[in-house]
């Protein structure tokens, strides 16, 4: 290799410059580079141009970063051990996880660890932004900190906050996940100080600056349809749709032409009935049942084929991706799809003939499947049940269609036990549901009650899921990778394991950590237990957190929770982006050999991912805001309560009643004021121990933050 003093006035072949460029930037790992620095420090006479040129193919190598603007920097360097040691990189770029304080950790789709940004660090940055990170390396830090440097993209377009006029400007202040966000108002408006409006960002400065103009006054009240709605909207949902998508919409029929006969299984005199729950407006899945002329049984799930009317690259495509999943709030949902189509031209209403993608599968009696056919057709749901309905009529052994509900349900038990015996883990959570007053306002709560009934349409659909999924991996061992989207659930974190198995072993119940299939066995029987026994309910939330993150992608990696290594989303693309993507790739698919652009597909996975964190997030949020109102009328009442979890200032515990959690402070304990954790117990000083987990006792409603969604408890004494 030629010396740097052999480069002094010269010009640089593209292979040299290369050469020269990423021994440079090994030289001096922590600095950052820009073309006329390089040129500069090498003495070349290169152009910019080629020289950043030579920078983007590094970086598309993967061998150095972009950090902002034309800088760049080393992308990793090499450990003693030979691996890339990344501890000693200066920049990372991620996504913003927020956290209930305002502070956040960065999450990198590199295999690297979170890294935590304190609240201040994060300059304006809110949650699922993606940003570039400087990393700070402290001395005896406990985990990787870092500093935001750059915004590359927002996730946020628009927010609700409050108007204040200050001086001779406007402002909104709008809270993200705990994060404040000031927005400088510009153009018309007619708000006034207090009100609450819709504030559409038009300018994010880089002095820290952000510019917005006020789309919609809400109100100067406080109201529950308006937090609902700042719940949407901060989470980054509309609310509405744009004239061209409905539009587009109204344009849309369901007739059906000869052509749609000739492409489609005509399934409408076959039994069919739709089980949902009875407030359900939108019937994306419905199930058939007939006994085939040699005595096997055949049963048909049938999903609402919404590609018939959403077409790719279309408006409503757009929007739909954009959303990419329906959104159940307490007490409203905000759909993917407008109303016309989620409501009435794909639900698979009773009495209509509807357009369906189905996969039909032929059992023997024990519930194996025979043969399987996948395919779009034409079906006509005869009935429709609510879960409550079907129930019944399994339960009492009379009412219409008992005979093939009950094959039904005794095949999908036979489904279900099958599956568990393979490795699926039996988590259940409690859902919680709200009745409502005729104003929108929480008069009680319940958890809502898994029935046969939910659990054999569930069997069908993880089967229907399932299969798509294996077809296209036997379909790809005859050519190259065939480009799908997975449902994908990687095996839990070995340290959340272990932590887990210490507290499952301080009430008494043994943990196999050996291999995959005995701790998904552990899971299940400490499932079973869980059921019978009270105190132990606590268990499941904190089983559930040692749990991966579900996911989106084209690289599958198989789906540990279900025990299933091909696992899809193929039955619900009326509310989910995901299943429509699949519909489209599968129906090409079964026609010839169909191949999607990799990288393109692996981004939507990843967009889609995002948008169903964000909905899960606005759906707890609205429990949560719907629990805090539920109890701030009963303030000073007495509650029972089990001991749910413990921190520096104090403990939680939650009502058996409402599910509501709230801390009592171990200040407002008196002698147990010192209280510390230790495993499933908590103690004081001495090792005397106080409380378990799970514990029930007595506490008093002492206080409701609506705004913050806290409440806090007090302990009761016999006077209360």
């Amino acid at each position: 290799m030629r010396s740097k003093k052999n480069f002094k006035s010269k010009k640089l072949t593209k292979e040299e410059l290369e050469k020269a460029s990423l021994n440079l930037f090994k030289k001096s790992p922590k600095k950052r580079f820009k073309p006329t620095r390089i040129a500069k420090a090498l003495r070349i006479k290169n152009s910019k141009d080629s020289i950043l040129d030579v920078l983007k193919y590094l970086e598309k190598s993967g061998k150095i970063r972009h950090v902002v603007d034309e800088l760049y920097t080393l992308e990793g360097v090499s450990s003693k051990n030979g691996n890339d040691s990344f501890i000693k990189q200066q920049y990372i770029t991620g996504r913003v996880d927020m956290i209930k304080s305002g502070s956040a950790y960065i999450v990198s789709e590199r295999d690297v660890p979170d890294i935590y940004v304190p609240k201040k660090h994060l300059k304006t940055a809110l949650h699922d932004d993606e940003v570039i990170v400087e990393l700070h390396h402290r001395r005896g830090a406990r985990k990787q900190e870092g500093k935001v440097v750059e915004v590359k993209t927002r996730a946020h377009k628009k927010f609700v906050g409050v108007y204040d006029r200050i001086g001779g400007y406007g402002v909104v202040e709008a809270t993200v996940r705990n994060n404040s966000i000031k927005i400088e108002v510009v153009g018309s408006h007619e708000a006034q100080n207090g009100d609450r409006v819709i504030i559409k960002i038009v300018h994010y400065g880089r002095n820290g600056i952000v510019k917005g103009e006020i789309e919609k006054i809400l109100s100067s009240g406080k109201g529950h349809d308006l937090e609902m709605t700042t719940i949407l909207i901060n989470e980054g949902f509309d609310i509405a749709f744009s004239d061209e998508v409905l539009n587009e919409t109204a344009q849309m029929h369901d007739k059906i032409t000869e052509e749609d006969l000739a492409i489609r299984k005509d399934m409408r005199k076959i039994l069919t009935f739709t089980i949902d729950p009875a407030d359900a407006k939108d019937f994306d899945d419905a199930i058939s049942y007939r006994i085939l002329e040699n005595g096997n049984e055949e049963i048909g799930v049938h999903i609402a084929d919404v590609s018939h009317f959403v077409k790719e690259g279309s408006a409503l495509d757009k929007e739909a991706l954009a959303r990419s999943t329906s959104v159940y709030l307490v007490d409203r949902v905000c759909p993917m799809l407008p109303e016309r189509l989620s409501n009435e031209l794909c639900s698979l209403r009773p009495n209509e003939d509807k357009f369906t993608f189905s996969a039909i599968f032929e059992f023997d009696n024990r519930g194996n499947v025979l043969n399987r056919w996948l395919g779009r057709t034409l079906t006509h749901s005869d009935k429709r049940f609510t879960y409550e309905e079907a129930q019944e009529i399994l339960d009492i052994k009379h009412g219409p269609y008992l005979n093939e509900l009950g094959r039904v349900d005794q095949i999908s038990k036979m489904l279900r036990e099958k599956r568990y015996n393979n490795g699926s883990i039996k988590f259940e959570s409690d859902e919680l549901r709200f009745t409502l007053d005729e104003d929108g306002k929480p008069e009680g709560v319940y958890v809502k009650e898994r029935k046969d009934t939910h659990l054999l349409v569930e069997d069908l659909m993880l089967l229907a899921n399932k299969e798509v999924a294996t077809f296209i991996s036997k379909k790809e061992k005859n050519t190259k990778t065939i480009p799908f989207i997975y449902r994908i659930h990687d095996q839990p974190d070995p340290d959340k394991l272990a932590d887990f198995a210490l507290l499952a072993a301080d009430f008494g119940l043994k943990f196999n950590l050996n291999t995959p299939k005995e701790i998904a066995n552990s899971f299940n029987n400490i499932s079973t237990k869980i059921e019978n026994v009270d105190h132990l309910r606590m268990l499941m939330p904190l089983a559930i957190r040692t749990m991966a993150k579900a996911e989106y992608s084209s690289d599958n990696i198989g789906h540990y929770g279900l025990g299933f290594s091909h696992y899809s989303h193929f039955t619900s693309p009326i509310r989910r982006y995901a299943d429509l993507l699949v519909h489209r790739i599968l129906d090409k698919n079964l026609k010839e050999t169909y191949r999607v652009n990799g990288p393109a597909l692996e981004q939507q996975c990843k967009h889609i991912s995002r948008q169903e964190r964000k909905a899960i997030n606005a759906e707890r949020e609205s429990v949560k805001y719907m629990q805090t109102v539920y109890m701030h009328d009963r303030i000073g009442e007495r509650f029972e309560a089990t001991v749910s979890g413990v921190i520096e200032k104090g403990m939680f515990v939650e009502t058996l009643e409402s599910k509501a959690e709230g801390l009592i402070p171990f200040s407002d304990i008196g002698i147990l004021k010192s209280l510390t954790s230790s495993s499933a117990h908590l103690k004081t000083p001495e090792g005397e121990i106080i409380y378990r987990f799970g514990d029930k006792l007595k506490v008093v409603l002492d206080g409701v933050d609506i705004a913050k969604r806290q409440i806090n408890f007090l302990l009761s004494t016999d006077e209360d």
